[in-house]
């Protein structure tokens, strides 16, 4: 039987996640009284970068659950030092030495490279900027123990949003839930243009600017923007030059600055957003929890670490019985009833012209031994949208004019219909009119009036 990965938080229905929490409720209440679930199986540890939490809760997890663990906290000090590929390593992990692989790498889309090859579940432990989704789930889990139902919840996300995989993977998840967002970014560290794309079109999130007053010192000093997937038609005919108030917070989730993906140029003296304890007397504040996903440097005092409503060393141990869900589930050792979850988005190989991933920090362009390009297309949900494709491996949207058939050689529009009776697998990405005839293409059909042949 095939293996079963989680590369992406999209890996999973919600109705998935929610029984998951079922399972991660059951062994929080005894985390001892299962280890006749997985024994005999052994978990391989695979970690390009470092971790401390992560990694151990894994292995924590695997050992609770009565299975064995190999970890390499280190790779930089194994055969890959010798030349030797993710491909291939995880080839040969998955091949006899463990029953499932849990990877971290510098690398976005690196995971899902690996569960390409891998005869063995792989389980994404942060890809780069990309996604940490098993965080993910611990954050949504500790949401679930501490405010219950999630829909309806308002969520600060503060800090350095723009490099923070733990971020991006959590701001999709907690819009698919319905919640609310509330963005404090550290100034030049805001949310990517690319995941606001996706909130906007994927889940009717209309960001507007948020009245953050009553915030108080937390958000004196960033422009802080609010997104709900609740009231998009509300937030689209509203004028008020403040912005949205926001009146209630549930939630401060906290992060530190990502210092190791920031460039040479982005590394500065301004100092840093800090929550202290008189920030938490604001008055939207009074009820919210605060969590971080550890480590932290200086962005969340001390102070308040015996303060009831920070969390963030209970989010770290629930991390255990969330993990041991997630692995029971891969193994084959808990069977969840709920659907899976669709795929939206046909993926296929690059099968001509040059990798048109724009992203330089991408698998697939680090690692180029054993990685052919590939593409996943979003197809138009009615007429006249244009056809959009990502790259498959970190989901960075392609820029491209036109696009080219391999087997007719005509080239076409990206809100064409005749894309619709083309196959995902003979489509060429072109930039321009003057590289899709240099590669031997000509236009499908008469030109738009006023547009040169």
């Amino acid at each position: 039987m095939q293996a079963r990965h989680l590369v992406s938080i999209d890996d999973l229905s919600l109705d998935e996640i929610r029984e998951l929490f079922r399972f991660a409720d059951e062994f929080a209440a005894d985390p001892r009284a299962h280890a006749g679930l997985c024994p005999g199986m052994i978990v391989a540890s695979l970690f390009y970068e470092p971790s401390t939490r992560t990694r151990l809760s894994f292995e924590s997890a695997m050992l609770r659950l009565g299975g064995g663990v190999l970890s390499a906290a280190d790779m930089k000090v194994s055969s890959t030092s010798k030349g030797e590929s993710l491909a291939d390593t995880v080839r040969v992990v998955g091949g006899g030495y463990a029953d499932a692989i849990v990877l971290r790498h510098s690398s976005e889309g690196a995971a899902r490279l690996a569960a390409e090859y891998s005869p063995v579940p792989v389980i994404n432990a942060g890809d780069g900027a990309h996604e940490h989704p098993t965080q993910t789930l611990c954050d949504l889990y500790n949401l679930h123990v501490e405010r219950g139902d999630i829909k309806g919840l308002d969520v600060v996300l503060a800090g350095d949003l723009k490099y923070s995989r733990t971020v991006h993977s959590f701001a999709y998840a907690l819009a698919r839930f319905g919640a609310n967002l509330v963005c404090v970014p550290q100034p030049g560290f805001e949310m990517p243009e690319y995941v606001l794309q996706r909130l906007r079109e994927e889940f009717g999130v209309e960001p507007v600017r948020a009245d953050a007053r009553r915030l108080g010192s937390l958000a004196a000093k960033s422009d802080t923007m609010y997104l709900t997937p609740q009231k998009p038609h509300q937030l689209s005919l509203f004028t008020d030059a403040r912005g949205w108030e926001v009146e209630h917070v549930d939630a401060v989730y906290m992060t530190r600055p990502q210092t190791e993906r920031y460039r040479s140029e982005e590394l500065s003296e301004t100092a840093y957003l800090r929550l202290e304890k008189q920030a938490l007397q604001a008055d939207s504040l009074r009820d919210a929890v605060v969590m971080h996903p550890l480590p932290r440097r200086d962005e969340i005092s001390e102070e308040i670490d015996s303060d009831p409503r920070s969390i963030y060393f209970k989010q770290a141990a629930r991390g255990v019985p969330i993990r041991m869900a997630i692995l029971g589930m891969l193994l084959g050792r808990l069977e969840l009833e709920a659907p899976l979850a669709p795929r939206v988005r046909d993926v296929a190989a690059v099968v001509e012209g040059d990798n048109p991933c724009p992203n330089p920090s991408c698998i697939s362009r680090t690692e180029t031994r054993h990685v052919l390009p590939r593409v996943a297309v979003q197809r138009p949900s009615r007429p006249g949208q244009s056809l959009r494709a990502f790259c498959a491996y970190c989901s960075r949207e392609l820029d491209f004019g036109f696009i080219g058939c391999s087997t007719t050689r005509h080239f076409h529009r990206p809100d064409s219909s005749d894309l619709g009776k083309m196959r995902t697998d003979h489509m060429v990405f072109l930039a321009d009119r003057e590289s899709a005839q240099a590669q031997g293409f000509s236009p499908a059909g008469p030109a738009r009036s006023g547009e040169p042949v």
